[in-house]
C-alpha cells in the first residue's frame, strides 16, 4: 500500500528550502496575488456569460445567483486559503492532498489539475484569437482562412496561427521570472478592471428600475440553476495558491490575496448584472456579447470600442495566469519525482521553472492551433470541481489528525464551512453531461497508467524509502 504513502508539511517546506535547483524567488505581495485571481477570473465570462445567463435562466435574479455563488466559492476560498497558511509549497490541491490523502490520490489530483489547466489556456487562446482577428477586420485586415483557426479541412481552416503567437509570447513572459511577469499581468487587470467600471458608470445613468421587474421571472429555481452557471465563472481564484512559493510572507499574503481577489471579482459580476439587466430587458439579453449590446440599445458606440479592447485584454490576463499556474504546477509534480525531474530546474537567471514553462507554452500552443475545444469546457470544469471538494475535505482531515500544525489563518465553523463547500461541488459535478464524465474517466485511466509506470517507481518518495533500505 506504498502509493498511499503521504509527504509530511515539515519535509515539504525543508526540501524546497534545500533544493539543488535553488529555490524560487520570493517576490510577490497582496496585491500581485489579488491581480493574478482577478487575472483567471473576470475574462469572457463577465462579457459573455451574464447575458445568457440572465435571459435564460434567472432574468435580473442573476444579481442573487452571483451573490450566491460568490458565497459558495468564499467557502471553497476559505479552505483554499488556511492550507495556503499552513503549506507554503508550490502545487496548491495538488500538494495539499500530497500532506492529507497520500501520493496517489495527489498524482491523480495533479494529473486532473493539468488537464484543467492546460485545456483551459488552449481554449482561451483560441477564443483570444477570434477576438483578435474580430479587431482586426474592424481595420479592413483579414488573417488568410487557412491559418485562422483549428484543423477543420471542411470549413478550409487547417492552423490557428494568432493563437499559437499568443500562447509563445506569454510562455515567454512568464519564463522572464514571477515579479516581471506579475508586473505586466497587474497593468493589464488595470486596464481590464478601467474597462468594466466605464461601462458601469455610463450604463448606471440609463437604468429603468422596470426593467428589473419581475425581478425573478423563472422563480428562485432559476436563481439557484443561474447560481450554477455563476459558480463556473469565478472558477481561478484557486490558481492564486500556485505562486505560494514566491510570496514574501506566504502565511499572511495568501490567504488575503485569494480572499481579496474573490471579493474584487464578485463586486464586478454583480455590478455588471445590476446595470445590464436594468438598462436592456433581461428577454433581449440572449446575445453573445451583451455589454457590446446594452451599449448599442443606448445608443454609446463610442464606449464599445473600449469594450472590445478590453474583452481582448481581459481574456489575455486569464489565458497568462492559466500558463503560470499550469507551470508552477508542473514544477512541483517533478520535483516531488512523479514526472520527470528536469520539470522542476531552476533557470539561473531569471529563477523561473524554465523547463515546464516551454512544455507547457508548446504543448497549449499546439492544442490551441490545431485541436477545436470548444466541446471539452465541462473538462475543465470537472477539473476544477475536483479540487475544490478535495481541498476542502482536507482541511476537516487535517483539524483532526494535526491540530499542532501552524495556521496563520482558520476557516471559521469548520466542519460546516468545509463541508457546505463538498455539497456544493457535488451537486454541480452531478449535473455536469455524461459525455464529460466519459472523457474525464479516459484521461484518468490514461494518468494512472503514467503513474504506475513512470511516477509510483521514481518517486521522492520512493526513493527515500529505497535509500534507508540499503542503509
Amino acid at each position: 500500500m506504498s502509493f498511499i504513502r503521504k509527504k509530511s508539511i515539515t519535509a515539504m517546506i525543508q526540501e524546497k528550502n534545500a533544493s539543488s535547483d535553488g529555490t524560487l524567488k520570493k517576490e510577490l505581495n497582496v496585491f500581485d496575488l489579488t491581480m493574478l485571481g482577478v487575472g483567471c477570473v473576470v475574462g469572457t465570462g463577465i462579457f459573455v456569460l451574464t447575458g445568457v445567463a440572465a435571459a435564460q435562466h434567472a432574468g435580473p435574479g442573476l444579481i442573487l445567483s452571483f451573490i450566491l455563488a460568490g458565497i459558495v466559492c468564499a467557502f471553497c476560498a476559505l479552505c483554499y486559503a488556511e492550507f495556503a497558511s499552513m503549506v507554503p509549497v508550490s502545487g496548491s490541491a495538488y500538494t495539499y492532498s500530497y500532506a492529507t490523502f497520500g501520493e496517489l490520490f495527489a498524482w491523480i489530483l495533479g494529473w486532473d489539475l493539468i488537464l484543467e489547466y492546460g485545456f483551459a489556456a488552449s481554449m482561451v487562446a483560441s477564443g483570444w484569437s477570434g477576438y483578435f482577428q474580430g479587431l482586426l477586420s474592424g481595420f479592413g485586415f483579414n488573417i488568410p482562412k487557412a491559418i485562422s483557426s483549428a484543423f477543420d479541412p471542411s470549413a478550409g481552416t487547417y492552423i490557428d496561427v494568432p493563437a499559437i503567437l499568443v500562447v509563445l509570447a506569454l510562455t515567454f513572459i512568464v519564463s522572464r521570472g514571477a515579479k516581471e511577469s506579475t508586473r505586466l499581468n497587474s497593468i493589464m487587470v488595470i486596464i481590464k478592471i478601467a474597462v468594466i467600471i466605464l461601462f458601469i458608470v455610463v450604463g448606471a445613468f440609463y437604468v429603468k428600475p422596470s426593467n428589473w421587474t419581475p425581478f425573478m421571472p423563472f422563480g428562485f429555481s432559476g436563481v439557484v440553476t443561474g447560481a450554477a452557471t455563476a459558480f463556473l465563472a469565478y472558477i481561478g481564484f484557486d490558481v492564486v495558491a500556485t505562486a505560494a512559493e514566491e510570496v514574501k510572507n506566504p502565511q499572511k499574503d495568501l490567504p488575503r490575496g485569494i480572499i481579496w481577489s474573490l471579493i474584487v471579482c464578485s463586486l464586478l459580476y454583480i455590478l455588471v448584472t445590476a446595470i445590464l439587466t436594468g438598462v436592456v430587458p433581461y428577454t433581449m439579453l440572449d446575445v453573445k456579447n451583451p455589454v457590446a449590446f446594452a451599449l448599442q440599445y443606448i445608443h454609446q458606440n463610442w464606449v464599445a470600442g473600449f469594450i472590445s479592447l478590453g474583452a481582448i485584454v481581459g481574456i489575455t490576463t486569464v489565458l497568462f495566469v492559466l500558463l503560470f499556474g499550469q507551470t508552477r504546477l508542473l514544477y512541483a509534480i517533478g520535483r516531488d519525482g512523479l514526472l520527470p525531474k528536469k520539470l522542476a530546474h531552476l533557470h539561473p537567471k531569471t529563477g523561473a521553472p524554465s523547463t515546464s514553462t516551454w512544455v507547457t507554452g508548446i504543448i497549449v500552443a499546439v492544442f490551441a492551433g490545431l485541436i477545436p475545444l470548444h466541446r471539452l469546457a465541462d473538462l475543465v470544469s470537472i477539473g476544477t470541481l475536483f479540487a475544490f471538494i478535495s481541498v476542502s475535505l482536507g482541511i476537516v482531515i487535517l483539524r483532526k489528525t494535526r491540530p499542532d500544525l501552524e495556521r496563520s489563518f482558520k476557516v471559521p465553523f469548520v466542519p460546516v464551512v468545509p463541508i457546505l463547500a463538498v455539497l456544493s461541488c457535488g451537486y454541480l459535478l452531478i449535473s455536469l453531461p455524461k459525455i464529460t464524465w466519459i472523457a474525464f474517466l479516459l484521461w484518468l485511466v490514461i494518468g494512472l497508467v503514467v503513474y504506475f509506470m513512470y511516477g509510483y517507481r521514481h518517486s521522492q518518495l520512493a526513493e527515500q524509502r529505497d535509500h534507508s533500505d540499503h542503509k
